[in-house]
């Protein structure tokens, strides 16, 4: 591996723990914001008060997971489902761009997916409890 800054490769284990403490702050905010108000989230995201429920719950679940490093991976592919889903109804149902109007495109998702999906193809880094 070529490396300009060689010396900050030993670094990479932190740098996948602050990847992974952010997944989690957006997504834990996002599953509060779901569970806290389950029927104008409903209503916003165009999906039922049960459905939104057990959405928030999977975000709550899974943000935990991904930041304490607690089966990491299950984790992070469940965030990956929820995002996938999240894209799907921008692209399919809301029409939406890449870019969307007022940053409301999918490029948010999509960089959510990625950051998850380099979570479970690391493992997360050392920095986890199991």
């Amino acid at each position: 591996m070529h490396a300009v800054f060689p010396a900050l490769l030993s670094f990479g284990d932190v740098g996948l723990l602050l990847l992974r403490l952010m997944v989690a702050v957006v997504f834990f905010a996002s599953g509060l914001n779901h569970v806290k108000d389950p029927a104008a989230r409903s209503h916003s995201i165009g999906m039922s008060p049960r459905f939104t429920v057990f959405l928030g719950t999977a975000e709550l679940l899974g943000s935990t997971g991904v930041a304490l490093g607690i089966l990491t991976q299950l984790a992070a592919i469940g965030l990956i489902l929820v995002m996938l889903g999240a894209i799907q109804k921008k692209i399919f149902v809301w029409k939406t761009g890449f870019w969307g109007s007022r940053a409301s495109g999918w490029h948010y998702d999509l960089t959510l997916l990625v950051m998850n999906l380099t979570i479970v193809t690391t493992g997360g880094g050392k920095l986890v409890l199991f």
